[in-house]
């Protein structure tokens, strides 16, 4: 591993209103990997699957392989042909972290591929892979809940660039 930070803060927001969806735009293309960060919950609409679209992409090109548990009993399944990354669950009831890393999200000639992860620790634990069938570089990320769940205000949302994967 590189010496120093490998995480580089590009962006942090505060969801505050009611807002369904929150941007990054103009990311660089300087890093070999980014990875968002999400602490948030749903305003509305319980529980849901917490997604994201690159370059406002709302075609159905994404894919999501998944397992999640909460401690009694397993879930895995497969999204095909969807409009969003899945890359983490969100309760309406407690705070959910919700890590996507996106790995060589600036090459211009492969797929992109979301690692997600997450957990909430009265609810569930979330492992995700999540497939991009488009070849550009990623220079916007927006994320979203299923359902057009509310972000409740107070949820964070950070994104870091990583120096040297």
């Amino acid at each position: 591993m590189a010496a120093g930070a490998t995480y580089e803060p590009i962006a942090t927001t505060t969801a505050s209103g009611s807002t369904t969806s929150v941007t990054f735009s103009s990311i660089p293309g300087t890093y070999t990997d980014i990875i968002v960060i999400c602490n948030n919950q749903n305003a509305s609409n319980g529980d849901n699957g917490l997604q994201m679209r690159f370059n406002s992409d709302t075609g159905s090109n994404y894919s999501t392989t998944y397992i999640y548990g909460d401690g009694s009993s397993a879930v895995s399944g497969r999204q095909t042909s969807t409009t969003g990354a899945q890359f983490g669950r969100v309760a309406s009831a407690n705070i959910t972290t919700s890590i996507g890393q996106i790995q060589n999200y600036s090459n211009s000639t492969t797929y992109k591929t979301v690692l997600g992860r997450g957990n909430n620790s009265s609810a569930l634990v979330w492992g995700s892979v999540s497939l991009w069938r488009n070849t550009s570089a990623i220079t916007s990320i927006t994320i979203f809940n299923e359902a057009s769940a509310t972000i409740s205000s107070g949820s964070t949302f950070t994104l870091y660039g990583i120096l040297a994967a």
